[in-house]
């Protein structure tokens, strides 16, 4: 980020003064609450609200000197005016006259602010959806707005350009750039590795989709910024307003790109059953099924950008270090919502982390419970307490043969399967760990998935002979073990394991253990995001 050198000019610190003072605004003093972001003040005082661009420069988006924040401001309500055409009132100079700031005013301009209509804060949608108010009848409004708008944006080939893989890029490209610095701060590693993976490889096999949405005009002059908290209800309808100004590419866009934003917000604040109703009513009422098949490419990329503008907004001055943790969190739910979409769409899965003793199964399931945001279910664990058992007490042999009995293990994967199903119903993904050793018990777990109408697929956790033995014979040094087995066990339970050669391809990745536990993390996602049901 960089600040452009200009003169006249105010300081921010002055600025927000003047912003934060009363007596600053027309009429009786009173009370004024200023908001930021990474690119702007907003003041909410009576009826009013005022929005003052920030002298920054973040590449994809340049306010570093007073004419491009006087140009911004202008296109700002110029293009809200097309689906909001009462919220964004004009541009208000704010000048200087013998020290002395005020809106308008005889003296020299120094800053610019857009003057716009205040709504009630009741009527957004994000307070609407706190409180239990919003149906798939608001949702439906929400459609038939943008429906109109869409079709009324003519495409041109200069629009129509930033539909190819070749523009796209810039974008996506330009968001793992600017983020490489965020990486162990708001993303992790094999978070980053993965979603950036991901998106190269779906540009590679989808090829011909993109070209097809060019081919179908579905490439417009669109909103950009579609998220629930640029969504209004009140009493004179419906307002979708704060469109992107500062960029045109972040505008022109493909339809399925910009719902993407909404669908994904509804997700992210626990309502999927309103984004999969969005996203289906508006591709019907459009007829256009391929944005169906784009939409979790886009999910990804919007959840990805928000992920990114959070992690800026943590960085920005005069923010307090309180905001700044809650954008550090905001942050990262956003990018473990991309590292989702990438590796299994919009709809929860059960990952199965199986196989042979030793192979380090626990650790990685752990891993990726912790990347993803999902549960994790030993069945070590589980075991024990079924069976009252403490869970980091190994007993006497004939204590092991009652808790290792066939009755015991029916228990536990019953229970497995329980807990699984459980999160799967609330839609949430769940990471399973357990040896899943015989061939009956993973055609038992699948056919209880498929029959509740969700996805499994198992990771085999590999791992040479040699390197098993090393770490079962390690686990008797360690304290806080809860898994009994131990190196005189390994015969017996390598003679029991079944590999799972019956998975077809599409359920089943190989993952090798012999190196680190974050590249091995990585290398299961990218394989997971590699081996997505056809169209991922």
């Amino acid at each position: 980020m960089s600040n452009g050198d200009e003169s006249p000019r105010v300081s921010p610190e002055r600025l927000q003064v003047f912003l934060s003072d009363p007596r600053s605004y027309a009429g009786p003093s009173k009370r004024v609450r200023v908001l930021q972001t990474h690119s702007a003040w907003l003041t909410l005082v009576g009826r009013r609200a005022y929005k003052v661009k920030k002298p920054v420069n973040f590449g994809f988006l340049d306010f570093s000197t007073l004419e491009k924040r006087r140009y911004f401001c202008e296109r700002e309500v110029e293009l809200n005016r097309r689906l909001c055409p009462g919220t964004h009132l004009g541009v208000v100079p704010i000048s200087m006259n013998r020290g002395r700031l005020s809106f308008g005013g005889d003296g020299k301009i120094v800053e610019y602010a857009i003057e716009m209509r205040r709504l009630p804060e009741r009527g957004f949608l994000p307070r609407l959806l706190a409180q239990g108010r919003v149906s798939t009848r608001e949702v439906d409004e929400i459609v038939e707005m943008l429906v109109p708008f869409y079709q009324a944006q003519e495409p041109t080939p200069e629009i129509e350009q930033w539909g190819s893989i070749a523009n796209l890029r810039i974008s996506t490209d330009e968001n793992f750039r600017q983020t490489e610095d965020f990486v162990g701060v708001t993303i992790s590693r094999p978070a980053f590795a993965t979603i950036r993976h991901w998106t190269a490889a779906f540009y590679r096999r989808h090829a011909a989709l993109f070209a097809a949405r060019i081919h179908e005009r579905r490439i417009r002059d669109c909103h950009g910024d579609l998220h629930l908290e640029h969504i209004h209800f009140g009493r004179k309808g419906l307002t979708i307003y704060d469109c992107i100004e500062f960029n045109d590419r972040f505008r022109y866009i493909d339809v399925a790109s910009d719902a993407a934003f909404l669908a994904m917000d509804f997700d992210f604040t626990g309502h999927p059953e309103f984004a999969r109703h969005f996203a289906q009513r508006l591709a019907r009422t459009l007829q256009d099924p391929g944005l169906l098949a784009l939409l979790d490419f886009y999910k990804c990329y919007r959840a990805y950008v928000r992920g990114k503008v959070e992690s800026f907004q943590q960085m920005a001055a005069g923010v307090p270090e309180s905001e700044r943790a809650a954008c550090r969190a905001r942050a990262s739910r956003y990018f473990r919502l991309a590292l989702q979409y990438a590796v299994c769409g919009s709809e929860p899965e059960a990952l199965v982390v199986m196989g042979r003793v030793g192979a380090g199964k626990s650790t990685l399931a752990r891993s990726l419970g912790g990347e993803l945001g999902w549960e994790v279910f030993s069945a070590d664990r589980i075991r024990k307490e079924l069976a009252g058992v403490p869970l980091h007490v190994r007993g006497t042999t004939v204590e092991r043969r009652r808790l290792y009995a066939k009755r015991m293990t029916d228990r536990t994967y019953a229970a497995l399967a329980h807990h699984a199903l459980g999160q799967l119903r609330q839609h949430r993904g769940v990471i399973l760990d357990a040896t899943f050793s015989s061939r009956r018990r993973r055609r038992q777990f699948l056919r209880a998935l498929d029959q509740a109408g969700v996805a499994c697929r198992f990771i085999e956790v590999q791992a040479t002979t040699e390197l098993l033995r090393k770490r079962l014979a390690a686990r008797a040094l360690r304290v806080g073990e809860i898994s009994d087995a131990r190196l005189e066990d390994f015969s017996a339970l390598d003679r029991a394991y079944e590999p799972p050669h019956e998975l077809p391809a599409h359920l089943l990745v190989a993952v090798k253990t012999a190196r680190t536990c974050e590249a091995a993390v990585i290398a299961t996602l990218k394989a997971l995001a590699n081996r997505r049901s056809p169209g991922g």
